[in-house]
């Protein structure tokens, strides 16, 4: 079993900037991917971006791509989603994930094919 434990949310006027923190504990060794998710009311869970294990390359959606950034600390075993330029449309709760299946363009994008969920921070952006 694997823990997520999301930080980081809050109020930020559009423009502004945010950082969440994904803090993973437990099994971590057998997680190759992680990845973000966000999901505003009333609509259905949607990928952000995901990060892959030792290589650490990224792919992100196309309406955070540029504005968004995702790292990882190995040593902390943490997660992180840098978000800059926020807008409105950004108003999410936002859900660090991870996943033990091999990595594909498709398949880091699939909320199903990730194992573990933390329990989502709110993110809020003010016109």
């Amino acid at each position: 079993q694997v823990q997520l434990v999301e930080s980081g949310g809050g109020l930020v006027q559009a423009g502004g900037s945010l950082r969440l923190s994904c803090v993973a504990s437990g099994r971590t060794s057998s997680v190759y991917t992680m990845g973000w998710f966000r999901q505003a009311p009333g609509k259905v869970r949607e990928f952000v971006g995901a990060i892959r294990g030792n290589v650490g390359s990224t792919v992100y959606a196309d309406s955070v791509k540029g504005r968004f950034t995702i790292s990882r600390d190995n040593g902390k075993n943490t997660l992180y989603l840098q978000m800059n330029s926020l807008s409105p449309e950004d108003t999410a709760v936002y859900y660090c994930a991870a996943g033990t299946m091999p990595w594909t363009d498709l398949s880091v994008r699939a909320r199903a094919k990730y194992d573990y969920w933390g329990q989502g921070t709110q993110v809020t952006v003010s016109s």
